[in-house]
């Protein structure tokens, strides 16, 4: 793997001694007949041989030295522009993030490739290409998940972020326009029988035989909902009973861990969200970009529909995510065991199979239909100092106080923002490093 110094080595061993503009004027001598390659080569400072080349046909007049660029000059400032967009909304790339979104650019336009060439040489080239338009820095170990603490500076970034982002876009008063989606999970197991205490190991489900199932859920401040999203583990149930029994409209998906991840989750937002999502225009969508990481897919349509992404800080969803803090998906859950006959459950098992779970699902999620739920969900968003805007309604009991925190665990990239600093760029939501 070469070295920043490596390259920079190599760099000013090939560095050319010659301007393009004297080789078009060498050229331009040569084929008016007047010199010949080598005359004007001596007379204009160039390369013999380069000249040649030019002369020949074997390279293109005003072509750059070197390897060919893997990714094109336009698609290299399309990652930079993402790169930034990124960066002011609340997810600051990390150099894995930014490879892997330049490895989709890549692939897009080589399909038959079965790998990306893009690796360590590439990235320092891109950084020295790039770098006056881009900041590498550590990122700050509260972005980056050192504590599971929330942080009083990383809420007051967050607040920051997000009054500026309602006052630029006029989103103040309209409810209808912000939106908040989460993912809560169900984990699936046996039945319960009473047995003689000497005969409970006998009851124990094998380890990995619970299913896993998630729903991402999503609902604006007016406590408007888009259909579910559910995601099964491993595979979707037999037959399709689980998508007629299910909630209406309701999307179905499925992971190896029953969990969202980058391609359910621009599944969603491409085939869902934008088709179920308020007509109106601009839309802010908050989410926990961390647990559901955006693509360049998803922000390239974002921005072309006027819909406005805002990551939360990580370790904040019980404090800052509406769905989390307003205790709705708490009260889903018990609504669910209460139909499935199980009083005893806890918040995350359930004696349900996987092909009953939609069925029951459906029964319970017309509670968030009803005045009860749509009231739970406009208080969550009051709750957590969105809708309306009170960064005051966050209780600084659960909050840690300022102070600087520890070295940061590994680079992002970012862009210099007015009052505001890593922590406040919360931005990056591209594929896990």
């Amino acid at each position: 793997m070469p070295s920043r110094n490596h390259l920079d080595k190599i760099g000013r061993k090939k560095k050319k001694k010659w301007t393009e503009e004297a080789m078009e004027r060498a050229l331009s001598e040569v084929r008016s007949g007047r010199c010949t390659v080598r005359q004007a080569a001596k007379e204009f400072g160039v390369p013999k041989s380069s000249l040649g080349d030019r002369v020949s046909g074997r390279v293109t007049p005003g072509s750059r030295s070197g390897p060919a660029q893997l990714i094109t000059s336009d698609d290299e400032d399309l990652l930079v522009e993402f790169s930034l967009y990124m960066s002011k909304h609340g997810f600051p790339l990390t150099k894995q993030q930014l490879v892997s979104f330049a490895s989709s650019i890549y692939k897009r336009q080589h399909r038959r490739v079965a790998f990306s060439k893009l690796g360590q040489t590439w990235w320092l080239n891109f950084r020295k290409r790039q770098e006056k338009n881009i900041n590498i820095q550590p990122a700050d170990s509260v972005v980056r998940g050192r504590t599971v603490c929330v942080r009083k500076e990383a809420v007051d970034q967050y607040f920051h972020l997000l009054s500026s982002i309602m006052d630029a876009h006029g989103l103040r008063d309209k409810p209808h326009q912000i939106l908040n989606c989460n993912e809560t999970g169900f984990q699936l197991g046996r039945k319960r029988v009473i047995l003689p205490k000497s005969a409970s190991l006998g009851c124990k489900p094998v380890p990995g035989s619970r299913d896993n199932i998630s729903v991402l859920a999503c609902f604006s401040a007016a406590g408007e909902d888009i259909p579910p999203f559910i995601i099964y583990s491993k595979a979707y149930p037999g037959g399709v009973c689980y998508k007629t029994q299910g909630p209406p409209n309701a999307l179905y998906g499925w992971s190896d861990s029953g969990c969202i991840n980058s391609d359910l989750f621009k599944k969603w937002f491409l085939k869902h969200f934008l088709m179920h999502a308020p007509k109106e225009r601009p839309l802010l969508l908050i989410f926990d970009g961390h647990k559901s990481p955006v693509n360049l897919e998803v922000v390239e349509a974002a921005r072309k529909e006027d819909i406005i992404l805002l990551c939360l800080p990580p370790h904040c969803s019980h404090v800052l995510q509406p769905l989390d803090a307003g205790g709705l998906f708490a009260l889903l859950k018990r609504h669910f065991a209460v139909l499935i006959g199980d009083s005893c459950t806890t918040d995350t098992h359930f004696a349900v199979s996987k092909k009953e779970f939609s069925g029951v699902f459906k029964g319970t999620y017309q509670l968030v239909k009803e005045e009860e739920g749509v009231r739970i969900v406009k208080e969550s968003f009051r709750k957590c100092g969105i809708y309306p805007l009170n960064d005051f309604a966050i209780n600084e009991a659960s909050l840690m106080p300022q102070h600087s925190t520890g070295p940061a665990d590994r680079p992002s990239l970012s862009t210099p923002v007015q009052g505001m600093h890593t922590v406040g760029d919360l931005t990056v939501a591209g594929p896990s490093s």
